[in-house]
C-alpha cells in the first residue's frame, strides 16, 4: 500500500471523538425510546424484547428465546412467567416430544405485539421523514455499512 492511501485512511482524533460522541448519543437516544416503549406498553424491557421474538414465529422454545436474546434459559423462564401472568404467552407441550415446551402468543399477546410493532414502525417512519429520499438511501446504506463493520469487530473480540 502506498503512503497516500495510508494517509487518506488514517483516522484523526477529531473524527474518532466525533464518532464516539455520536455513538454514545445514538445509544442514549435508543435507550430513552426503549424506556418510553416499556412504560407505554407497561412491560419490563426483557418482556418487551421477548415478545418481539415472536414477530414472525408461531411457536418458540425457551432455548430458542435464550439464544436469540443472549440470556440464560433460567432467565427466559422468569421472563415467560411474567408474560404468562399478563396472559400474553401460553405454554404447551410439543406433540412430538413432551419434554419440549412450546411457547406461543395468546390473542392478547398477538394484539400487544402488533401494537408494539406498529409503534416502532411509526417511530422509524417519523425519523425517516426528516430526510429527503436521497438522504434516506444514503442513511440506510451508511447504517448498513456501520452494522457490518460493528459485526466484524465483534467477531474479532470473541
Amino acid at each position: 500500500m502506498n503512503d497516500n492511501t495510508h494517509k487518506e485512511s488514517e483516522i484523526n482524533s477529531a473524527q474518532l471523538d466525533q464518532f464516539r460522541d455520536l455513538m454514545i448519543s445514538l445509544m442514549r437516544c435508543c435507550q430513552e425510546r426503549n424506556q418510553y416503549q416499556c412504560e407505554r406498553f407497561e412491560l419490563p424491557d426483557a418482556e418487551l424484547r421477548c415478545l418481539l421474538q415472536f414477530e414472525d414465529e408461531h411457536y418458540l422454545t425457551p432455548k430458542t428465546i435464550a439464544l436469540r436474546m443472549n440470556i440464560a434459559k433460567s432467565r427466559v423462564t422468569r421472563i415467560v412467567d411474567g408474560l404468562r401472568q399478563k396472559s400474553l404467552v401460553k405454554r404447551s407441550s410439543d406433540p412430538e416430544d413432551s419434554r419440549i415446551s412450546l411457547l406461543s402468543l395468546t390473542p392478547k399477546g398477538k394484539q400487544q405485539l402488533e401494537e408494539i410493532v406498529d409503534f416502532m414502525a411509526e417511530t422509524h417512519r417519523s425519523v425517516l421523514e426528516q430526510f429527503s429520499q436521497e438522504q434516506r438511501q444514503t442513511l440506510i446504506n451508511s447504517l448498513g455499512s456501520l452494522k457490518l463493520s460493528m459485526e466484524a469487530i465483534k467477531e474479532r473480540m470473541i
